[in-house]
């Protein structure tokens, strides 16, 4: 079965320079150490310690990043130029994944999200694919009100570390 999903690109446009914007993203996110945290979530044995375990590592905005890509350096050594910057961040929280998949199982090909921060000559774009653009076709309303809150959040602290 082949399915299309129509997705919503959230995109923003900044004047701050790059590395602003990226410390401003990552500051609003936790960075637990990953091989740590999935030490302490593989462990866990009941949900209670698993919910503390991800607790400890979730930002201000309830969020946390789990990696980081720089594409921009991929693209750079195959030009040989000094641009551009593109950083991928894989953002997310176990426990809000697992409200939306429990409903959609397939949610769990979309979470955690994915923000690309990209230099270009007309500026820095920050850009997020909706959640629930991507659960819609779905048609579970607690799922899409999950999707929906997440949306808000990572909306929310993108607009502010562009500016």
């Amino acid at each position: 079965m082949i399915a299309k999903i129509e997705v919503e690109r959230f995109s923003l446009t900044s004047s701050r320079q790059f590395d602003e914007v990226l410390a401003a993203i990552k500051g609003a996110v936790g960075n637990p150490d990953m091989v740590d945290f999935a030490k302490t979530t593989s462990a866990a044995r009941t949900f209670v310690e698993l919910e503390r375990a991800v607790l400890k590592g979730l930002g201000k905005t309830g969020l946390m990043r789990f990696m980081e890509l720089d594409h921009g350096a991929v693209i750079r050594k195959a030009t040989g130029r000094d641009a551009p910057r593109m950083v991928r961040l894989i953002i997310g929280n176990p426990l809000i994944m697992q409200e939306m998949a429990k409903r959609v199982p397939d949610a769990g090909s979309y979470a955690p999200v994915t923000v690309l921060v990209d230099e270009r000559p007309d500026g820095v774009h920050i850009s997020y694919d909706r959640m629930a653009s991507l659960l819609a076709p779905y048609r579970n309303s607690e799922a899409l009100a999950v999707a929906r809150d997440l949306d808000e959040k990572v909306e929310g602290f993108l607009y502010q570390a562009a500016g």
